[in-house]
């Protein structure tokens, strides 16, 4: 089982000390927040560590599936950046957000905004397959302002474009899915933390309501060999996270 842990736990720090942390946890991976405060990464830092790594490309001010042209290719111009760096260090995976939408879009063109996000997610899917980088697209959870919440929709899409899925636990269970009813054969990473069904709150394991235990059994019973990504809020919370999954699988 790989396990590896997000550095949105540290991310008012600096990388380092995230690094150094997950390092000395034991944990063999480490999933990199590709925004602000860590835009800049450098490649000679990552090497110091016994780390393998995933890429979180940016979501703070990006969107894809943008209606404003110059936005949405600056937004895609970002995320291609994240996966010249997958290439750069031999990144397992780059996670993706397919896009926002905003309340006058949500009213008018809901349609428009995800042949937007669907154009764009293909042309991501281009460039990191040319590159021998595997992209996937993240569920987003229930907020108004997330596409792409319908995990069936997402898969079906991604099944068409040969693409991959990152599995957000906490996000599947904020919209309602029931732990057998959010795997799909797209799923090739997967983001782990808890939350009670009323908030996407990436508690540490075991201290929300998911069946955090069948929904894993379930994906080890089906051969997934991915990343299990701890994407929890603090430091804390990724050491008990870690003992979680250690004491159960």
């Amino acid at each position: 089982m790989k396990i590896g842990a997000s550095t949105l736990a540290g991310i008012e720090y600096d990388l380092k000390k995230s690094l150094e942390f997950i390092e000395d946890l034991g944990i063999e991976y480490a999933e990199l927040v590709h925004q602000y405060p860590t835009e800049l990464i450098d490649k000679e830092t990552l090497e110091s560590y016994k780390l393998k790594y995933s890429i979180h490309a940016p979501f703070m001010d990006v969107n894809i599936a943008s209606l404003q042209e110059q936005s949405r290719l600056n937004s895609i111009a970002q995320i291609k950046n994240s996966i010249d760096l997958a290439n750069e260090i031999n990144a397992e995976a780059v996670v993706v957000h397919p896009g926002t939408i905003s309340f006058l879009a949500n009213k008018f063109f809901k349609k428009e905004v995800y042949e937007t996000a669907n154009n764009s997610i293909k042309e991501i899917g281009d460039y990191a397959k040319d590159l021998g980088v595997m992209a996937t697209i993240e569920n987003m959870p229930n907020f108004e302002s997330m596409i792409y919440q319908n995990m069936e929709d997402l898969n079906n899409l991604l099944e068409e474009n040969e693409m991959y899925m990152t599995l957000d636990i906490g996000h599947a269970n904020h919209v309602g899915y029931s732990a057998d009813g959010m795997i799909f054969d797209s799923i090739k990473h997967i983001h782990v933390h808890d939350n009670f069904g009323d908030d996407d709150s990436h508690l540490p394991l075991d201290e929300g309501s998911i069946d955090l235990k069948h929904i894993i059994d379930n994906l080890e019973s089906k051969n997934y060999d991915g990343i299990y990504i701890l994407e929890v809020n603090d430091f804390d919370s990724i050491k008990k996270s870690f003992e979680y999954m250690k004491k159960n699988f």
